[in-house]
């Protein structure tokens, strides 16, 4: 029997209010579920509706964002129509974010084992609503929270969980003490603080040499595989995406126009922005002085409305019923340099 989702997003929609009282509608129609263990790629430019899906995920859209229609189910409980407190219990204790940039997501005047005795102080042993996640009781427990000699040595145990060399020792360093490689690490630990059954990373190698972000992605891999941690991954990189996931999710212009398996997104892609994305890819088989592929043009402006399909500027091979309707993906097993749309 095929088990039901961690995760089901359903028709999300996300709109801002602009200073002259207009409407920018960032995220359109997304919808995408998500299961104990798996680890799901989110893609796109800049500007396509990511981060601000994973934020609505968590009620942590700023200024005049808010969620506009749509259901974000967790163990088929509804966070969209769940109250504040509600939504509290939930952020940190059962979905845990990490965020881009560890130096403006850590206070430089707390030492690390003080960020983390704050996330446990909140976080540590809040019971899902569903029952005990999948892999075991939660460590610790209550009586974690209650406890500051407690709250210090699962703060280690974290640390030393993600790979902080002597934890013991380092636990009462300052952030500017570490490398950027070993701050991404803190943020995954302060993540991991609340147990959390989902984990949405907000390009958590970006800024990593290609070394330190092979560990981080090795370390998110053994996550899941030994806690059943969902993983919800946002990236530019699709040699990360390659890596490290299991299926895709292509943003363009605030909505999702394709989404599968990595391997036949990747390989096969049946959407035109899709095959872009892939064509500006590096090769390393590339002759040298090789110019990179760009996509022409800029992503549309989200503050007017989106008539057919919102790529349409930009494709090649867009059609005059592409500026009215939006035209069906390639065939299964089709891709676009395999057929015309």
């Amino acid at each position: 029997m095929t088990t039901p989702p961690l995760l089901e997003v359903q028709h999300l929609d996300v709109e801002f209010t602009t200073p002259d009282g207009g409407r920018l509608h960032a995220v359109r129609d997304v919808s995408f579920t998500l299961r104990r263990g798996e680890t799901l790629a989110v893609v796109g430019e800049s500007g396509s509706g990511k981060s601000t899906t994973a934020l609505a995920l968590l009620g942590m859209l700023p200024g005049t964002g808010r969620v506009s229609g749509g259901s974000v189910r967790l163990d088929g409980e509804d966070l969209v129509t769940a109250g504040q407190d509600r939504i509290r219990a939930v952020r940190g204790a059962r979905i845990g974010m990490i965020f881009q940039d560890p130096m403006t997501a850590l206070n430089p005047v707390l030492t690390i084992g003080r960020h983390l005795d704050e996330v446990l102080r909140a976080h540590a042993g809040h019971a899902p609503a569903g029952g005990a996640r999948a892999g075991g009781a939660r460590a610790g427990g209550a009586p974690v929270r209650r406890d500051r000699t407690a709250r210090r040595a699962r703060a280690v145990e974290l640390l030393r969980l993600v790979g902080i060399p002597d934890p013991e020792r380092r636990i009462d360093d300052h952030p500017h003490q570490f490398s950027g490689g070993q701050r991404q690490r803190i943020l995954i630990a302060m993540a991991l603080a609340g147990e959390p059954d989902v984990l949405l990373a907000d390009e958590p190698t970006t800024a990593l040499d290609a070394t330190v972000q092979d560990q981080i992605l090795t370390l998110l891999g053994e996550l899941t595989r030994t806690t059943g941690t969902a993983v919800v991954l946002i990236t530019h990189n699709m040699g990360v995406v390659a890596r490290a996931c299991e299926r895709v999710l292509v943003m363009y212009g605030g909505t999702v126009v394709e989404d599968g398996p990595t391997a036949e997104v990747l390989t096969r892609p049946r959407h035109p922005y899709t095959a872009g994305l892939l064509a500006a890819v590096p090769r390393l088989s590339a002759p040298s002085g090789t110019r990179l592929t760009g996509i022409p043009g800029t992503p549309p402006d989200l503050s007017l409305p989106v008539a057919g399909c919102a790529f349409a500027a930009r494709c090649a091979l867009a059609e005059d019923r592409c500026l009215t309707t939006t035209p069906p993906l390639a065939a299964d097993g089709e891709s676009v340099s395999e057929t015309t749309l």
